[in-house]
């Protein structure tokens, strides 16, 4: 028993000092917050996974071209990447872009969503543009998707997810013969589910509307029309998302104050860059 105890410890500390190397030596900034966050999966690794799914995903779904619409979803994607480069460029990051292969397609979609994988690559649903309504509305929508790439949102949660494993890890090695190690999987899944993924997963949401906001003002785009487009989407949605603790998503209510609140800090930085006029 004694012989088991101590290969336990041992094991532990072999998790620990895994754990916190991945800790220490994962830190990554933020260009756009000057934050560093825990991010150890490298561009080069993520890029071709996620080109990959994006050209698999086009070839299983019904790409739209040669509308109207197919054209602005491009205009819009081609103003905020150039204005992503324009910010980037101005503040110190040069090159921060280089392994980018930007590509922006409509599908037809009845589903009231848009992504961009990491990389560039930028997905809208036609069942998104009856909220959008217009251009600019458009530009929200997709500089928020962009604002998620550019800030390696999807990276970080995928180094939050090996953190989380290598905790679950630990805890049933410790209770591996406890009649506790039931009541420890379940509360653990939860907990940090709660305590820690998803505030994780709604900062990322907020952080996105923010960066977001900044880069479509950038690309002359009104960011007043941040907190209308939400407006519109709570109603389309019945007024739903109200509660926020166990949501992924900040709820309707506080996402659009902030994005009031927001809008004229927003339009105030774009003059610093010569953009002084927003349609």
């Amino acid at each position: 028993m004694l012989y088991l105890c101590k290969i336990k410890q041992n094991y532990m500390k072999k998790i620990s000092i895994i754990a916190l190397l991945l800790i220490v030596f994962s830190c990554k900034t933020n260009p756009f917050t000057g934050k560093s966050t825990l991010n150890f999966m490298p561009n080069s690794q993520v890029f071709p996974m996620a080109f990959s799914e994006y050209s698999t995903f086009l070839k299983s779904n019904k790409v739209v071209k040669n509308t109207n619409d197919a054209a602005m979803v491009k205009r819009v994607g081609e103003r905020i990447a150039k204005a992503a480069k324009l910010w980037l460029d101005t503040n110190g990051y040069q090159g921060y872009l280089d392994d980018y292969r930007w590509e922006y397609n409509l599908v037809d979609s009845p589903e009231v969503n848009a992504w961009c994988m990491p990389g560039g690559k930028i997905v809208v649903y036609t069942g998104i543009l009856p909220v959008t309504k217009t251009e600019a509305g458009l530009a929200v929508v997709m500089g928020h998707e962009v604002a998620h790439a550019l800030a390696d949102h999807g990276a970080q949660r995928m180094s939050a997810s090996t953190i989380q494993q290598i905790g679950a890890l630990a805890g049933n090695v410790l209770l591996s013969n406890s009649k506790y190690l039931n009541e420890f999987n379940t509360a653990y899944g939860l907990g940090t589910q709660v305590g820690v993924m998803l505030p994780f997963s709604r900062s990322h949401e907020t952080e996105a509307d923010s960066i977001g906001l900044q880069i479509m003002a950038l690309a002359g785009y009104d960011p007043d029309e941040g907190y209308k487009l939400w407006e519109r989407m709570s109603a389309a949605s019945g007024g739903g998302n109200s509660n926020s603790l166990l949501s992924t998503h900040p709820s309707n209510a506080s996402r659009i104050a902030n994005l009031k609140q927001l809008a004229p800090k927003v339009k105030a930085e774009a003059q610093k860059y010569g953009i002084t006029r927003f349609e």
